[in-house]
């Protein structure tokens, strides 16, 4: 069993992790555990509650995907939190539902970033699906996400057929090489994406969620000035005995 690692928060954030009834959860939930959240399943928008960050893990087939989202109404929900600009962190598909469309499927996603996911197209011996340890190179900031990793040559755990093109290159976070040069997260305001699973990829990918809910927690003192959603969460919680 894992014991919960030392955090530098006073309490377990809440954290909501986005069950859409595919895949299994288990590893996403017990590794954010054991960084300091305090995680609950959200298979409604109600269920989200007060988390102070959203995560959406990534398995299954994006058709199905979206079809459980916009059956529940979490597709409107996961918009609305990322346009509030709100931590949230997508895994693998989780990343890839992000997208407008997918060629899996010719399945539209939730149009949050403009762009495809598109399905790998190599050449010998190069095979489809990508599985494995492959090298991420991080690109930009923040340098705080990235705090305890090597950004040019750690390594995470693949495994995935598709791969987003974003429109443009301004949201692109990290890159991997797999034949050809795709990219292998984003990140705008809050938001993170990676195709990978941190939750796969042992010590790296474990600092990779501490770092992040350290960036909600200290994000939502960053906004306190606002009072926005994200700081009355964290409020909450600091004034519990």
């Amino acid at each position: 069993m894992m014991k919960r690692s030392i955090t530098p928060y006073p309490y377990p954030l809440p954290v909501a992790v986005v069950d859409y009834g595919v895949g299994n959860l288990h590893s996403v939930v017990k590794s954010f555990e054991y960084v300091g959240a305090k995680v609950h399943l959200a298979d409604h928008p109600d269920a989200i509650g007060d988390a102070a960050a959203l995560v959406f893990p990534g398995q299954g087939a994006l058709t199905q995907c979206m079809y459980r989202l916009v059956a529940t109404g979490l597709d409107s929900a996961v918009r609305s939190w990322i346009q509030a600009d709100r931590p949230f962190f997508g895994i693998c598909l989780g990343l890839q539902v992000l997208f407008e469309h997918s060629e899996e499927g010719n399945t539209p996603g939730l149009g949050i970033f403009k762009g495809q996911v598109v399905r790998f197209r190599l050449d010998p011996p190069n095979k489809v699906p990508h599985m494995g340890w492959n090298t991420v190179r991080f690109l930009g900031r923040p340098s705080s996400m990235t705090e305890g990793l090597d950004r040019a040559n750690d390594q995470f755990y693949f495994v995935h057929s598709y791969h987003v093109k974003p429109e443009s290159t301004q949201n692109i976070w990290c890159e991997t090489v797999y034949g050809d040069r795709f990219i292998s997260g984003i990140c705008r305001g809050n938001c993170f994406g990676t195709q990978f699973h941190p939750e796969k990829s042992q010590k790296k990918g474990l600092q990779l969620y501490r770092n992040f809910l350290q960036w909600a927690h200290t994000g939502g003192k960053r906004r306190s000035k606002n009072k926005g959603p994200l700081f009355i969460t964290l409020l909450k919680n600091e004034q519990q005995p």
